[in-house]
């Protein structure tokens, strides 16, 4: 009864060490979770809490993968955005 191990499709890492979690980065994880709950893309795009990316200066960062996006000083307005961006229009233009 062992569970199938699937590798997603996108990973979009979030920031989660102290200064990004205390600017946003927390928060900015869980409206992206709840965005790929809320469209059905759960195991298709994951999202990954890093402890530290070593850009405190620039906090709350995240980054998309496999496209090597990186933001910074993330809204969560702006990280809504970028999903919309890199996974949702990237899926519709693969789906065509």
């Amino acid at each position: 009864m062992s569970k199938e191990f699937k590798t997603p499709e996108k990973v979009i890492y979030v920031c989660t060490g102290s200064k990004c979690k205390k600017k946003g980065g927390k928060d900015n994880g869980k409206a992206l979770r709840t965005l790929i709950k809320e469209q059905g893309l759960k195991g298709q795009v994951e999202v990954v809490k890093t402890e530290c990316t070593d850009r405190c200066d620039f906090a709350p960062v995240m980054c998309f993968q496999p496209d090597n996006y990186w933001m910074h000083h993330v809204t969560e307005a702006q990280a809504k955005e970028a999903f919309e961006d890199h996974i949702q229009k990237a899926r519709t233009e693969n789906n065509r």
